[in-house]
């Protein structure tokens, strides 16, 4: 490889690291009609540095493009699924979680060739960097004479040019990424303090007087969120469900107020919404809810057992060790292992949600009410998770049994590659589950509503290929019981009669969520 021919490899990967936008939505061809001023500068100084400083500037200039190559790559993910940049010092724990997913969606096999070989694409691209570098850095004196003036001018026509032309991208964007990094560090600072204050009540005897008594179901549905229910895609397809489902929930006595939550994630990470509602505190970074698993502000589960109820949570989609359930001071725990599904897995998805609510009715009700308690659970239904396919049917409770009947449904879908092929294809089975899966509260509802209070609230809005750029992050709650003076606390504290949210009400942040449970559950008005 001549010294030409090494400049050429360098200019391609200096150029192509430093026009690469960080946003999916950026990703167009204006993005790449752009001098980087990085790109004549490196090789002007590539040429003009003395031979002993040659190698540490290659190495330290490479590992420094590669830095941003990675930042850059790690945004386009968690913008696309998330719609934030990528913060390395809080979302280390998510390349772990990634890996479930992908495993878990394209089995282990597949998983690790994609990972082996982007791996390995990159430490390629780094290698040929450096050995490219090195080999420009030694380009003979003619050479040198010939190139250092070119890229000089090159440089000098980049400085004079307008800046959406030319621009020194790569240092502001390492700056800025180092100053996240350091709002991020005052931002636990922050949190610490806060933690130590507490927030809310500390002990649960006393509360909750104006439940009379009733079962208290908390379900968190998955990438359930504004979206569904207004976007112009969904929105006609929605809400003829929520007015059939009203509809069946008014036949059996129960009735129904909605409004607007806040979520402190979008697109993901649904533990950091659990974390948010039932701590009463912001937590929407994976550093906060590590911190505050360790803290003792009481969770609302907690309060709930000191006030005489069995807390019990009902995770489908825990299928490893889940340590952080100390911290909600749950009496009972069913994960996907406990919940006695024995039919095949709708992908990543373990079981359909009427699996989930059927073996709840049966596994920790029927057992709770035989020995005279009342319950209050933690469900989270996952058959709106991505890839949102298969997509499930309702099916008649009593035959339910042992979960094999749902196998035709396992395996009568397309696969996620084909779905993720096709961006509308994606949509179409993400608002088909959504339908199910509210097609499936509704009966459930219906079926087995009697002296509960049922808490629905989605737990982050999808990722943006489902809601598109800009989107709020704003989730639906609906409140359903047969207590007309719990529902007339709600409407007095600004949420809509019915299961439609409306639009005009106000949004609750999800922290601020679990003090208005607690107040308007205790026969208080809303604080």
């Amino acid at each position: 490889m001549g010294p030409l021919a090494a400049g050429g490899i360098l200019s391609v990967l200096i150029l192509l690291i430093a026009v690469l936008p960080e946003h999916p939505d950026a990703l167009q061809w204006r993005s790449f009609v752009r001098l980087p001023i990085e790109w004549p500068l490196l090789l002007l100084l590539m040429l003009v540095t003395p031979r002993p400083l040659r190698r540490p500037l290659v190495m330290v200039s490479g590992l420094a493009l590669f830095l941003v190559l990675f930042l850059k790559l790690a945004d386009l993910g968690t913008q696309a699924a998330f719609q934030r940049p990528f913060n390395p010092y809080l979302d280390g724990k998510m390349l772990a979680d990634g890996w479930n997913i992908l495993s878990g969606t394209l089995g282990s096999f597949v998983a690790l060739a994609a990972v082996v070989a982007a791996l390995a694409a990159f430490g390629l691209l780094l290698f040929l960097f450096l050995r490219a570098g090195l080999l420009f850095c030694a380009a003979p004196r003619p050479a040198r004479l010939r190139l250092v003036p070119v890229l000089a001018i090159i440089a000098l026509i980049g400085l004079l040019a307008p800046s959406s032309f030319a621009t020194p991208a790569l240092p502001a964007y390492l700056m800025e990424r180092l100053a996240l990094m350091v709002r991020s560090a005052r931002d636990m600072q922050h949190f610490e303090t806060t933690l130590a204050a507490g927030i809310g009540p500390k002990r649960g005897e006393g509360l909750f007087s104006g439940l009379k008594g009733q079962d208290v179901v908390l379900i968190f549905f998955e990438s359930y969120g504004r979206s569904a229910i207004e976007d112009p895609r969904y929105a006609a397809r929605t809400g003829a469900r929520l007015s059939a489902v009203e509809a069946e929930l008014g036949a059996v006595g129960l009735a129904s107020a909605s409004g607007w939550v806040t979520s402190p994630t979008v697109g993901g990470l649904s533990w950091l919404a659990h974390g948010t509602l039932l701590s009463g505190l912001w937590v929407d970074s994976q550093a906060r809810h590590d911190r505050l698993m360790i803290s003792g502000q009481p969770s609302l589960n907690r309060l709930f057992a000191q006030a005489g109820w069995l807390s019990a949570a009902v995770m489908p989609a825990i299928t490893r060790d889940w340590p952080e359930a100390a911290y909600y001071g749950y009496d009972r725990i069913l994960a996907a292992g406990d919940l006695g599904y024995r039919g095949k897995p709708f992908n990543w998805v373990t079981m359909p949600d009427q699996f989930t609510l059927a073996a709840f009715e049966r596994l920790v009700r029927a057992p709770a009410h035989a020995a005279g308690k009342k319950v209050m659970a933690e469900i989270a239904l996952i058959s709106s998770h991505a890839p949102w396919t298969p997509v499930p049917t309702l099916i008649d409770w009593d035959a339910v049994g042992d979960g094999t009947v749902f196998n035709p449904q396992a395996e009568g879908d397309e696969t996620p590659a084909t779905v993720w092929a096709d961006p509308e294809k994606v949509r179409q089975h993400y608002i088909a589950t959504i339908d199910y899966s509210l097609q499936t509260l509704g009966s459930y509802m219906a079926r087995f509503g009697k002296n509960t209070v049922f808490v629905i609230l989605g737990d982050h809005q999808p990722a943006a290929i489902v809601t598109g750029p800009d989107a709020s992050r704003a989730v639906p709650i609906h409140i359903v019981t047969a207590d007309r003076d719990l529902i007339a606390r709600f409407q007095a504290a600004g949420f809509a009669a019915g299961l439609h949210p409306g639009t005009a009400g106000r949004e609750w942040r999800m922290d601020a969520l679990r003090q208005l449970l607690i107040d308007l559950f205790s026969g208080n008005r809303a604080s």
